[in-house]
């Protein structure tokens, strides 16, 4: 059964608190991804903002070039163990209607996983185990 360790994104995005929310979308946009981590000091993970987060900021009119990070990062982010199966981990993202999961291991940061990925995994893995279209 695969982990979290096999699909997770080791090169993490992040952003310090006092970054604009601006910087953010422009980090996650250059990128192509949907979610940057919030690091105080680049050491201990914070919070994490989303698509969603920049979609909130924008329908209530914050400047992106002004807006804080901290002022619309979700700050009580819920991490996953490495060892954590992508199936679990599928499971927990459905539930939570969460779409990224930062990794982590005795309180250090090792990488993000999105729902995505997962997907992108497991139909992979399905269409291995299906074989060679006829």
């Amino acid at each position: 059964m695969a982990t979290v360790a096999e699909v997770m994104n080791r090169d993490v995005l992040a952003v310090d608190p006092t970054a604009s929310i601006g910087e953010a979308a422009e980090k996650m946009m250059d990128a192509g991804v949907g979610a940057v981590v919030v690091m105080e000091d680049m050491v201990r993970l914070v919070g994490i903002v989303t698509e969603r987060d920049i979609l909130r900021a924008v329908a209530q009119r914050a400047r992106a070039a002004e807006a804080r990070v901290r002022q619309w990062m979700t700050e009580s982010v819920i991490t996953i163990e490495p060892e954590t199966t992508v199936e679990e981990a599928a499971k927990m993202m459905f539930e939570r209607n969460f779409r990224h999961l930062p990794v982590s291991k005795d309180g250090r940061l090792l990488g993000i996983v999105s729902l995505r990925r997962l997907s992108q995994h497991e139909f992979e893995q399905a269409k291995e185990s299906v074989g060679p279209a006829h």
